[in-house]
């Protein structure tokens, strides 16, 4: 519709079938296009039976398909900016064009504030994924799809890979990381894999239809990140008064209750069904975090802790 637009204000009196050309498009859609633009969005548009060709019997400015807010625009230079965690993936240029359409769609004045704004927001990532873009795409397309995948894939720690045979359920960017959650025939049940680890990825020429039961939200209610377990574990973790406002500040978990001590303490909870990826998040806290509950995580700190001061066995 924008474009018919663009011809009726050329004055070259397009009729339906040179529109239908221009835009490759039936005859049919051109007039149904047409009858939107004149009906719904009250623009003067007339036919000429000498002429042949439909034109505007009234000036018309801007072409009327988006009506944005203030609020609504801050959103969309956000979004933009947010397009930067996802640059190198095959997400990037269809969201990038997306977007672009519906500045190019705004009046002149918003858009010249749309640029003005660009300038005082941004994205700032210290740690990127390292991503094969061929792989990554091969992955979108297959989940997308419900195409089955061959992978050759190296589990964390293991000297080399090996192929493994999966239903792409979900792809997920979890805390900036990426990961493919799916049924792994070898295994018999649905795992996690991370993109950065698969040397090849190929389609086996087979589909699948992904079982109604699967539920990435359910799957991940009790972990602290990607890893769940079996386990109920219910954390008590308690902060020293310069980093309160830290924990304070962010929603870690979704189970979360805090509770306010006595010299700007704070006490963070949470249920949990596994504790390794927890254990690392209260490490990085240093000396700042302490563990209440469980036993069995104050154990496993403690341990780690300990293993940071021992000498390096090949030093």
């Amino acid at each position: 519709m924008l474009r018919i637009h663009q011809a009726l204000q050329s004055a070259s009196l397009p009729n339906a079938t040179t529109l239908a050309r221009l835009l490759e498009v039936s005859t049919k859609s051109v007039h149904r296009d047409l009858d939107f633009m004149r009906d719904r969005l009250q623009l003067p548009i007339a036919y000429d039976s000498k002429r042949f060709g439909f034109y505007y019997t009234a000036e018309v400015g801007t072409f009327p398909t988006l009506q944005i807010s203030e609020g609504e625009l801050f959103a969309l230079v956000v979004a933009e900016k947010a397009l930067q965690q996802y640059r190198g993936t095959s997400f990037e240029k269809p969201l990038l064009s997306a977007l672009r359409k519906m500045e190019q769609a705004l009046p002149d004045t918003i858009s010249l504030n749309l640029a003005q704004m660009e300038e005082t927001i941004s994205f700032r990532t210290r740690v990127e994924p390292v991503l094969s873009l061929e792989i990554f795409d091969t992955l979108a397309r297959a989940t997308a799809q419900r195409r089955q995948l061959k992978l050759l894939y190296r589990k964390p720690g293991g000297k080399a890979p090996e192929h493994r045979i999966v239903d792409p359920y979900h792809l997920a960017n979890i805390n900036g990381e990426w990961y493919l959650f799916a049924f792994d025939h070898l295994r018999k049940d649905i795992r996690t894999f991370v993109p950065a680890r698969m040397r090849s990825v190929t389609l086996t020429g087979h589909s699948f239809s992904a079982p109604e039961k699967f539920s990435l939200d359910q799957r991940l209610r009790g972990s602290f990140g990607v890893q769940s377990g079996e386990g109920s574990f219910n954390v008590v973790l308690r902060f020293q008064a310069r980093v309160a406002d830290y924990i304070r500040e962010k929603k870690w978990h979704e189970s979360q209750q805090l509770t306010e001590l006595a010299g700007g303490q704070v006490e963070l909870s949470f249920n949990l069904s596994a504790l390794s990826e927890v254990e690392r998040w209260v490490l990085s806290w240093g000396g700042d975090a302490r563990v209440m509950h469980p036993p069995e995580l104050a154990q496993s700190v403690l341990r780690a802790a300990r293993k940071i001061l021992e000498p390096h066995p090949d030093s």
